[in-house]
């Protein structure tokens, strides 16, 4: 009698389901075509890769392959450089994600916010092909808009392409011009849903405007920022490619503090054309991702189990 209620109970909730599994069918299939499937490729890590052959006729090479970008003299520099940089982008993209979002959410009666957050959110749309070009446009040295500003109040032309240390700081700049309009939204989001009573309350006792933003909005999209901060540890150890080879226009001069372990293993497949040590490399980068992102939301469990991400 239990397995016919069982069953009768499963066929119900299929049909009562069944079209919201059809909406989600395609969404899931392109996960597994995307996502999933190539995951068996996961072997070429391990594989001395011959292309007549193919990925399984090809011979094992064991941990050969790994030994490429652990003995390589630059490993220390690519791995300092990918750390730091990613680093300081989530440390100053969240500031100034919550920062931008806290300033449109409290003039978000003004006239023309919209067209605040619209022109804010458009350098996210463009690719770091075209950003590379306004870069290049911005530092040229004979002929940049910046170095033309110098010399108009007295000062001499730096040969930016020429100098590493000011890098760190210009990629800086322009990564947080380009993802910090669309980053906002979703600190935008959890504060439309901060509950008005709350900012009533504030106002009753006699907050000002920052206090308010302070001690009522911030608390309450703390989790959010967590959550975000969690998610972009988890990548903590993969590069913005485009960021990086475009932008600085892979610039030898300058590897010094922009090459990083995406851009190093990419100049070293044109090079050698060796797809196994790639892969390798990129196996590596994702373990080490996937431990960053575990080990960072036990912490964040122990220390505030209610904003952990699981």
């Amino acid at each position: 009698m239990k397995r016919k209620t069982k069953k009768v109970k499963k066929k119900v909730y299929w049909k009562d389901n069944l079209q919201l599994f059809t909406l989600a069918l395609p969404a899931i299939i392109l996960l597994g075509l995307f996502n999933y499937w190539p995951m068996f490729g996961v072997i070429l890590a391990f594989k001395d890769y011959k292309v007549p052959k193919g990925i399984f006729g090809s011979p094992w090479a064991g941990l050969k392959n790994f030994q490429f970008f652990f003995q390589s003299q630059d490993a220390w520099r690519v791995t300092r450089n990918t750390l730091g940089l990613n680093f300081m982008f989530i440390t100053v993209g969240i500031i100034c994600g919550v920062a931008f979002a806290l300033i449109m959410f409290e003039v978000k009666k003004a006239k023309h916010v919209k067209v605040y957050q619209t022109v804010s959110i458009i350098p996210s749309f463009l690719s770091w092909v075209a950003v590379g070009y306004i870069v290049y446009a911005l530092l040229e040295p004979t002929k940049g808009v910046v170095n033309q500003m110098l010399g108009l109040f007295g000062g001499e032309g730096i040969a930016w392409y020429s100098e590493a240390k000011y890098w760190p700081v210009i990629l800086l700049i322009t990564k947080v011009w380009q993802s910090v309009g669309l980053g906002s939204i979703i600190y935008y989001a959890a504060l439309m849903g901060v509950d008005a009573e709350l900012f009533e309350a504030a106002e009753i006792d006699g907050a000002t405007r920052l206090q308010k933003t302070w001690y009522v909005s911030l608390p309450q999209i703390v989790p959010i920022i967590i959550v975000m901060g969690i998610l972009d540890i988890g990548k903590v150890f993969r590069a913005d490619f485009g960021l990086f080879y475009n932008v600085t226009r892979n610039v030898g001069a300058l590897y010094s503090t922009t090459d990083v372990i995406d851009t190093y293993v990419f100049r070293a497949l044109m090079a050698q054309g060796n797809i196994g040590m790639s892969s390798a490399v990129g196996l590596f980068q994702s373990v080490v991702c996937f431990i960053t992102l575990m080990t960072t939301n036990a912490i964040v469990k122990k220390i505030s189990p209610e904003n952990a991400l699981f």
